[in-house]
């Protein structure tokens, strides 16, 4: 195991336990509340994060394998999420939490198995218009940041909600 992808597996630990623990002190109201602009409950976009894990993860080692990635674009991760919502609508904080938990620890896992030569590998990647990225950066931008990227959402759509309550 490289320092690098260690350091990548924590950081992307400490965003999950992060969301974790938010979402688990989120009573059941809360867990229900669809959030501004996005629409999608707080209980469902948590899910979401724990549900992508294991896409984020085959992403990164696509680009590990120096594979080429193709037909990967907004619109399709914007219609992935969109019936990810549809189809998780209901479901309970207990199972999320699960996931989560689940789905971090492989993802850590699988990132600690990348040696430095794999985290370095290049090549075009459609998500980012065919620009030639690094696996790190891909894990960076998705895996690592993404329960960061939302916990910090769902705080603030929390926040304006109970101002505005």
């Amino acid at each position: 195991m490289s320092k690098r992808s260690e350091a990548l597996a924590n950081r992307l630990e400490q965003g999950a336990a992060a969301l974790a623990n938010f979402a688990a002190g989120l009573t059941e109201q809360e867990w229900e509340i669809r959030t501004p602009k996005d629409g999608r409950k707080i209980g469902v976009i948590v899910n979401h994060v724990a549900s992508v894990y294991p896409v984020e993860i085959e992403l990164a080692q696509t680009i590990a394998r120096g594979e080429v990635v193709t037909g990967v674009t907004a619109e399709v991760i914007n219609k992935m999420n969109a019936e990810h919502a549809s189809a998780n609508d209901r479901i309970t904080k207990e199972q999320t939490l699960e996931l989560l938990r689940q789905n971090s620890a492989a993802a850590a896992a699988a990132i600690r198995a990348l040696s430095d030569e794999e985290l370095d590998q290049a090549v075009s990647v459609s998500l980012y218009g065919g620009a030639t990225l690094t696996c790190q950066f891909v894990l960076e931008d998705h895996a690592v940041r993404h329960s960061y990227h939302h916990l910090a959402r769902l705080q603030s759509a929390l926040q304006l909600i109970v101002r505005a309550a």
